[in-house]
C-alpha cells in the first residue's frame, strides 16, 4: 500500500453557509423573515435574524484559502474567501484535489447546537428556519453529491420534544447523525447527567444515529486568568473533551442507552489511554462508589460507545492500541485553520507510517470506522477504485491551490461574480 492507495473521510469538516440557502427550502409565508446576510458598518458580512446580528461569525471558519499571515479572528466577506468554503461544486473540487471521499460538515451560521435560532426570540420563527436548515443541508449540500457527504443535523434545544420529532424527520431523508453541545451545562441548559435529553437520546437510538459533539462550546467549564491570551482558546478546548467523556461515561447516559453512539469531534486521540487508565483504576480501587458497568470496566464500555476523531496526533497514533484502532477516526477540518488541506493525504501518510500502522490499521483510521459508526456506505455511489486519493487527485489536476492574500482573492471574486450577494 502506498498513500495513493488510501481512501479519506473527513468526519469533521465545516460548511459556510451560502446567502441563497433559504430561497428554495423556506415556505413562502415565512421567506421574507429567513435569516439574510447584510453588509455591516464595517464593511463586513453578517448572518441577520431577527432583527440582530448571530453570534457566529467568519473569522477562522473560512480561512483555507488565505496565507497564514493573515488568519484570524476578524469577520470578512463571501468574495474573500476560497469559493469552496460556500459553494458545494467547488467544495468537491477542493476534496478531489485533497483525495478526500467524504465530508461531514458542520454547520456555521447556525452553530454547532443550532445557537442561532436557540437565541432568537419567536421560537416559532426559529423552528421553521431551523427546518430549513436541515432541509438545505440534507437535499442541496449533501444531496448535490450524495456519495460525497455524510449528512448531519441541529436540533432544537429549546423543546425536546420538538427535537424528537426534527430527528425523526431527518432521519427519513438519510441524515445519519445530530451535532450537539459537548457539555450543554456550561450553556445555561440541563446537563447529560440530568436525564432532561434523554428523550432525544432514545430517539437517536431509535433512528440508528449518532450523537456528534464537537469542542468549542465547553470553554466555561474552566476558569482562565483575564489575561489569557487568544492561545489558550485553540489549545485547551481539545482537552475539554476529557469532561464531556466524564459525564456520559461516569452518569447514567451509557446504562440507560447501550445502543447510544457519540462521536467526539476535534478533541483529538492523545488523551484517551491516560483517561482510561484512570478511569479503570478508579473503578477497581474505589469499590464504595458501587459504580455498575454492567460487568465491564470503564474502558470497555468507552469503546463500545465512542468514536474519537483527529486531525494530526503523531503520539495519539503511536498509542493506537492502548485507545482501541476500531474506535479512531480521521479529520480534515476543511477550511478552518487547523486544516491540512491541500496535504492531508501526506501529513496522515507520514504520521501513519512514523506509527508504524499496518495497512489494516490505516483503512480502518482513515475510512472504515468512520462509516462503519455512522452506517454509511462510501461505495454506494461510487467504485471502489475511484475512492482512492490516486483517483480523486489524478481527476483534479487543474485546481489550483495556491494560498492567496485576501484582498487578491476579492479581486479575483469579484471579476468572475463569486461571492458578491
Amino acid at each position: 500500500m502506498n498513500m495513493d492507495d488510501m481512501i479519506l473521510v473527513s468526519i469533521d469538516d465545516h460548511s459556510i453557509e451560502p446567502p441563497d440557502m433559504y430561497e428554495r427550502h423556506v415556505p413562502a409565508k415565512w421567506r421574507d423573515q429567513a435569516p439574510k446576510i447584510v453588509r455591516d458598518e464595517n464593511g463586513n458580512d453578517a448572518w441577520v435574524f431577527q432583527g440582530s446580528a448571530t453570534t457566529t461569525r467568519f473569522g477562522m471558519a473560512a480561512t483555507v484559502g488565505w496565507p497564514s499571515e493573515e488568519w484570524g479572528m476578524s469577520p470578512g466577506v463571501f468574495a474573500e474567501m476560497r469559493p469552496g468554503c460556500f459553494d458545494v461544486h467547488e467544495r468537491v473540487r477542493d476534496m478531489d484535489a485533497n483525495g478526500v471521499l467524504a465530508s461531514m460538515c458542520f454547520p456555521t451560521m447556525a452553530g454547532f447546537n443550532a445557537r442561532t435560532f436557540t437565541e432568537a426570540g419567536n421560537k416559532e420563527l426559529s423552528f421553521v428556519m431551523l427546518q430549513a436548515y436541515n432541509d438545505w443541508h440534507i437535499d442541496e449540500w449533501c444531496g448535490s453529491y450524495p456519495g460525497r457527504f455524510i449528512p448531519l443535523g441541529i436540533v432544537p434545544m429549546w423543546d425536546v420534544d420538538l427535537a424528537v420529532a426534527e430527528i425523526r424527520r431527518i432521519s427519513a431523508k438519510g441524515c445519519r447523525g445530530i451535532s450537539f453541545l459537548e457539555a450543554p451545562h456550561v450553556q445555561g441548559w440541563p446537563s447529560f447527567l440530568s436525564g432532561h435529553w434523554d428523550p432525544m437520546l432514545a430517539a437517536l437510538v431509535e433512528e440508528n444515529m449518532v450523537l456528534c459533539l464537537h469542542i468549542g462550546g465547553s470553554g466555561d467549564l474552566v476558569r482562565l486568568a483575564p489575561e489569557a491570551p487568544v492561545d489558550h482558546a485553540i489549545v485547551i478546548p481539545t482537552q475539554l473533551v476529557v469532561l464531556t467523556a466524564q459525564d456520559l461515561l461516569f452518569g447514567p447516559t451509557l446504562r440507560k442507552f447501550p445502543g447510544l453512539r457519540v462521536a467526539l469531534s476535534e478533541g483529538g486521540i492523545g488523551w484517551i489511554p491516560f483517561y482510561l487508565d484512570r478511569a479503570d483504576r478508579h473503578f477497581v480501587n474505589q469499590t464504595w462508589i458501587h459504580n455498575d458497568f454492567g460487568g465491564k470496566l470503564p474502558s470497555e464500555v468507552f469503546r463500545d460507545h465512542f468514536l474519537a476523531c483527529f486531525i494530526t496526533d503523531p503520539s495519539g497514533l503511536k498509542l493506537r492500541h492502548d485507545i482501541g484502532v476500531d474506535i479512531i477516526a480521521w479529520e480534515c477540518d476543511y477550511p478552518h485553520t487547523d486544516t491540512t488541506w491541500p496535504e492531508s493525504p501526506e501529513f496522515a501518510w507520514k504520521e501513519l507510517q512514523d506509527a508504524g500502522a499496518t495497512d489494516e490499521e490505516i483503512h480502518k483510521i482513515t475510512w472504515q470506522n468512520a462509516t462503519r459508526f455512522f452506517d454509511w456506505d462510501p461505495f454506494a455511489h461510487t467504485q471502489r477504485e475511484q475512492t482512492t486519493v490516486g483517483a480523486l487527485r489524478a481527476r483534479s489536476r487543474d485546481v489550483d491551490t495556491t494560498r492567496m492574500p485576501r484582498a487578491e482573492w476579492r479581486r479575483r471574486n469579484e471579476a468572475a461574480g463569486i461571492g458578491a450577494f
